[in-house]
């Protein structure tokens, strides 16, 4: 059960890892944008080969495509919500603008991405095998181009160091109770449920890809992003091997 927790905290570490690096280094934009489409790759992997591959061999197609549509769904509507409080930049390396609505919706929209890959990595301990290396990787990496962005956002809505800080720190807390709670809830529940639930994360997780994580790294990175994301899709694929 607490090694949900910890590995949950352990993939969220890299947002503070992120933050950090914003705050003490200067990072070149387009590396930014690079990592973050390594990260997208993965990603994309973690969600196709774990959380739907999965989710069809424990559930069948019907449970697969309502949750993962569901997830989508569910996300985008969420979104709406969360960019127009002021947190459509959040993966933004810009600055935003100088409203403490502005800052707030950063943190929401990070805790928003941040639960449905929780989740399913305490989930993935169910299977008795440990943890999902693919899962840890993919949600690590990116997360650390999230805490670098999101961190230069809330420095132009006047954040203090010591605000974004304990706001990634408590990101970090609530990713872990979150991977735990995936970890409990889902063992209670019946294969073709717990599948359902598995892509409703993968749904939401590609919904989040494409709308935030994909349209910075192009922005930042430039053409070359399509093969960096090419090339973490292929780790992905190697690591669940």
């Amino acid at each position: 059960m607490w090694t949900a927790f910890m590995w949950g905290g352990i993939s969220a570490s890299a947002v503070v890892i992120g933050a950090l690096a914003a705050l003490f280094l200067k990072i070149p934009k387009r590396v930014i944008g690079w990592i973050m489409a390594f990260g997208t790759g993965t990603l994309i992997g973690a969600a196709t080969f774990e959380l739907l591959g999965d989710a069809l061999n424990d559930g069948g197609i019907i449970p697969t495509a309502i949750g993962f549509t569901a997830g989508a769904v569910v996300y985008t509507l969420f979104d709406l919500l969360v960019s127009a409080k002021g947190g459509a930049g959040r993966k933004r390396s810009g600055r935003s603008g100088d409203s403490n609505q502005s800052g707030l919706g950063i943190f929401a929209g990070t805790v928003m991405d941040a639960i449905p890959e929780s989740i399913m990595l305490g989930a993935s301990l169910l299977a008795g095998n440990g943890v999902s290396v693919v899962l840890v990787v993919s949600i690590f990496v990116s997360n650390i181009p999230e805490g670098l962005s999101s961190t230069v956002g809330l420095q132009g809505s006047k954040y203090s160091r010591a605000k974004i800080m304990l706001m990634w720190l408590s990101v970090l807390l609530i990713s872990a109770l979150a991977a735990l709670g995936g970890y409990l809830f889902l063992e209670q529940l019946p294969e073709e449920m717990g599948a359902a639930i598995g892509a409703f994360a993968g749904g939401g997780i590609i919904a989040m890809i494409c709308s935030t994580m994909m349209p910075e790294a192009f922005e930042e990175g430039g053409p070359v992003v399509g093969l960096i994301a090419s090339m973490g899709l292929l780790v992905s694929l190697l690591l669940d091997l």
